[in-house]
């Protein structure tokens, strides 16, 4: 596993699971952007799109899907050197409302006029405004547990974090020793 640098001022950062050619910034939003895939996952996840969202045609579904990808891919990648990821990224519990140590975040788009956006980035929060995605998801459902692709995220917001715990990695100073470890 290793990171890649997302902003120039290492702010922001991106897993890179071994055996994958891109990080999962880069995968989310190929992913997030293809028409085909999109169409299968969707047809898949039908019940949940209709119960939870009242959407009744996939195609809506795709549109609204690479719509709000591009928004949120223009937040993630346009960040300024001024901008507070924490306001990006909260904790991915609701009811939480203090810091912990490596903590579990998500970002998702905060307005969408036709529903609620069901795309969401997770990473773990090495310290206030710094932050390493782990990946993402397209989420339909109220809690992470209910569907299969949903749980896998958890499970690499997770491995993520016991890799950093396991490195000695507990904030921003760690973790650039340890990039710089890998030079």
């Amino acid at each position: 596993m290793t990171f890649d640098s997302i902003t120039e001022d290492e702010r922001l950062w991106a897993t890179r699971y071994d055996g994958c050619a891109d990080n999962v910034l880069d995968s989310l939003f190929e992913q997030w952007n293809d028409v085909v895939w999109l169409r299968d996952f969707f047809k898949a996840n039908w019940d949940d799109l209709f119960s939870y969202f009242k959407i009744t045609d996939v195609n809506d579904a795709i549109y609204d899907t690479i719509e709000d990808s591009d928004r949120l891919q223009c937040l993630i990648l346009d960040i300024s050197p001024d901008a507070d990821l924490d306001k990006i990224f909260r904790p991915l519990e609701n009811s939480r409302y203090a810091d912990i140590l490596l903590g579990k975040e998500k970002a998702k788009l905060q307005v969408n006029a036709r529903h609620a956006s069901w795309l969401r980035i997770y990473a773990i929060k090495l310290e206030p405004g710094i932050y390493v995605i782990t990946g993402g998801a397209i989420k339909l459902t109220r809690t992470m547990q209910e569907r299969e692709h949903t749980l896998r995220e958890l499970g690499k917001m997770e491995q993520v974090r016991n890799f950093l715990l396991d490195h000695g990695v507990v904030d921003k100073d760690a973790f650039v020793d340890y990039m710089s470890e890998l030079l």
